[in-house]
């Protein structure tokens, strides 16, 4: 997908896990600067695979999918957002994937 796509895409996953995080976390998180990385996966497959070891792991998640109204031609899955948490949590799940 072009990088202005691909760039919204993250906003939208970053955005809703946020909104959807324990206040607390939300709280350190900000104060902390309010990182964010963006790794890559090889396929839908190996992205939900990820969804499940967050869910599993007690981590916030926002799974995106495109309405499929502008460059992807149906509904896609594009992105998934974990946290934000503690790094070192979040790096036992993640910690192999490379940065896109």
């Amino acid at each position: 997908m072009p990088k202005g796509k691909l760039a919204i895409q993250s906003c939208h996953a970053s955005v809703e896990a946020v909104l959807q995080s324990d206040k607390e976390k939300v709280k350190e998180w900000r104060k902390q600067g309010m990182k964010k990385i963006i790794l890559k996966v090889k396929d839908k497959k190996e992205l939900l695979y990820y969804l499940q070891l967050a869910k599993d792991s007690n981590f916030t998640t926002a799974l995106i999918t495109d309405a499929g109204k502008t460059f992807f031609e149906t509904t896609t899955t594009t992105c998934l957002a974990i946290g934000p948490d503690n790094e070192e949590k979040l790096d036992k799940i993640t910690g192999n994937l490379k940065l896109l």
